[in-house]
């Protein structure tokens, strides 16, 4: 799976101020993240708030993201959840053609056990036709995908090929890093240690900042990727406080300010969630008007 090797953006779904989806915005957003140079796109993961989409809304966005994407960068689909029997329906009567890969959440709500989770992925892996990325988040799952089991999974399935690791627990990513299979990749789902992670032997990260500073989280990443150390933390350091800021109230609401300031899309949510309040508007829009202007 080279072309998950690097940098994925974890897409947002962008909306008009009546709430509906933006078409022209997600164009926009596609266009600007394959142009900054990131190696590939995930469709429909929590940050494009899925959870609020309607199933037709859904199909909008796999359609308009397919259609500006045209072949030029690998895709992957978000397809993951609570219900598994759900789940093993949708692998088998949906389209995959256009998907490099399916990312698939750890089952949230329920708190499975770890032999919960590990039947819950036994049967998505045994019913979808392309490759599973596990996704590790106990953030918002409430439970944590052990490294033992994320192993087994890898190891009995010759398509479980990477997991999203989102603990934020270094120490749990390099025991995966440490003790998966050779062509088992760990993919950093939390930018602020996705440079620690692929200098400790992981394989990239599926971004959130990355969307919103394409060119530089990228480019980061291959540095990192490639052990320019020094050249890679220069960018690190530069892009930090606003990884800090993006998610300090919420996500995506922090990247969806950033793309207003950038004049891309509006800061329009769905609740529950809301925009950011005024104070770290303020403080995002003095930081994206600053890398704009050095860039």
């Amino acid at each position: 799976m080279q072309s998950l090797i690097g940098t994925g953006v974890a897409l947002i779904t962008p909306f008009k101020d009546d709430f509906t989806v933006d078409v022209e915005a997600l164009r926009r957003i596609v266009n600007f993240s394959i142009d900054g140079g990131i190696e590939y796109l995930v469709i429909l993961g929590t940050t494009a708030e899925n959870a609020t989409l309607t199933d037709s809304e859904k199909e909008l966005v796999i359609d308009i993201v397919v259609d500006v994407n045209a072949g030029r960068l690998p895709l992957v689909l978000g397809v993951g959840g609570n219900n598994t029997l759900a789940i093993v329906e949708e692998l088998k009567t949906r389209d995959f053609s256009a998907f490099e890969a399916i990312l698939s959440v750890s089952p949230y709500y329920n708190k499975p056990s770890q032999e919960g989770i590990y039947q819950h992925f036994k049967a998505i892996a045994e019913a979808s036709p392309v490759p599973v990325i596990l996704y590790n988040v106990p953030g918002r799952t409430s439970s944590n995908m052990l490294p033992s089991t994320v192993i087994r999974l890898a190891n009995d399935f010759e398509n479980v090929v990477a997991i999203k690791e989102a603990a934020g627990d270094l120490v749990q990513a390099m025991q995966l890093i440490k003790n998966k299979p050779k062509d088992f990749l760990v993919i950093s789902g939390d930018d602020m240690i996705a440079l620690p992670m692929v200098l400790a032997g992981g394989s990239g990260v599926i971004s959130v900042i990355g969307q919103g500073f394409p060119k530089e989280f990228s480019e980061m990443i291959r540095l990192g990727l490639n052990r320019k150390v020094d050249d890679a933390f220069k960018l690190h350091y530069l892009l930090a406080d606003c990884i800090d800021m993006i998610f300090e109230q919420g996500n995506p609401a922090g990247i969806k300010e950033v793309f207003k300031i950038l004049g891309i899309s509006e800061n329009v949510l769905r609740l529950p969630l809301v925009c950011v309040n005024e104070s770290l508007a303020n403080r995002l829009d003095i930081f994206v008007k600053k890398m704009v202007k050095s860039s």
